[in-house]
């Protein structure tokens, strides 16, 4: 009876293999007799993306697991539309820009938020979202300046960087900076909600008839909205009293807290890497600048005759 069984299983797992390759098969077929690259499948991925950060960002001022929740498989769909364009040989600048400039707009919402949530540093907030996208921008511009129109900006050479060429090169690397990084940004928004030490306005009266307790701390106790009620799911996000509803529904800021902990460390790499590519980029225009000046024959101080 037992052999039967495991007879069995194994008959059922092997059915399901051979239905899985067959179904990837056809995928293959279907994708290589398609060249509109708009219907790329890793393109597809980046519009799901851009859907789910938006839905995040709609609920982002009230509902803070809502928005954790689609603002992380956001972020984790961009890992996913790298695997689908190299296993479709469907890598394009299309979607490997699609894919930069989404990854900037989600995090600078974010920290836009963030900035909102902790007023007293908002400037560095600020800072953070100038260094991402400077940082980016300038390092794109100088790839296809300096290194041709088909060169893209994760082909980094040694020489001219060893710490961008691991970063770009190195899958592993690349994907944990990127995901702790978010992984901050969302702790803290988290802290936002469920950090009276982080967020003062979390601070409640206990007591409002004894004077003693004005200054006392409510328990942070997990509550509303967890599975918020169709009634209140579509409250205006954007009105003072739905802020101050949602941080009035605590969270436990234990768990934030150590997502927190655990993931600064990474976060600040990753700044200290903006800075490097920052600097390196800079340093590459400058480069080019100096040599095309040369081949024009312009000296400094020289006028240019007419």
């Amino acid at each position: 009876m037992a052999e039967e069984k495991q007879a069995n299983g194994h008959a059922t797992a092997g059915r399901a293999r051979k239905m899985s390759e067959v179904v990837l098969q056809q995928l293959d077929e279907r994708f290589q007799n398609e060249e509109n690259i708009f219907l790329f499948l890793p393109n597809i991925i980046g519009y799901s993306r851009i859907v789910l950060a938006l839905a995040s960002l709609y609920y982002m001022p009230l509902h803070p697991r809502t928005c954790s929740l689609l603002y992380s498989i956001s972020c984790l769909l961009d890992a996913l539309d790298g695997f689908a364009a190299r296993r479709y040989n469907q890598s394009t600048t299309f979607g490997a820009v699609l894919d930069m400039v989404t990854d900037r707009c989600t995090t600078s919402c974010l920290l836009v938020f963030l900035a909102s949530a902790f007023p007293r540093w908002s400037i560095v907030f600020q800072g953070l979202i100038s260094l991402d996208l400077a940082s980016h921008y300038i390092h794109m511009y100088a790839t296809l300046t300096m290194g041709g129109s088909g060169q893209s900006h994760k082909k980094v050479d040694s020489s001219r960087s060893y710490i961008l060429h691991l970063y770009y090169t190195n899958r592993t690397v690349l994907f944990l900076f990127c995901a702790f990084n978010e992984l901050f940004f969302i702790a803290l928004y988290l802290l936002s909600f469920s950090s009276p030490l982080l967020s003062p306005s979390l601070l409640v009266p206990s007591d409002p008839s004894n004077p003693s307790s004005l200054n006392a701390a409510s328990p942070a106790q997990p509550g509303s909205p967890a599975h918020p009620k169709a009634s209140v799911l579509f409250t205006n996000p954007w009105s003072a009293g739905a802020l101050e509803m949602a941080r009035a529904n605590k969270m436990d800021s234990t768990v934030p807290w150590i997502l927190a902990g655990v993931s600064f460390p990474v976060m600040a790499g990753k700044q200290i890497i903006n800075v490097i590519q920052l600097v390196k980029a800079s340093k590459w225009l400058g480069e080019g600048d100096v040599a095309a000046r040369r081949r024009a024959g312009i000296v400094t101080g020289v006028k240019k005759t007419r």
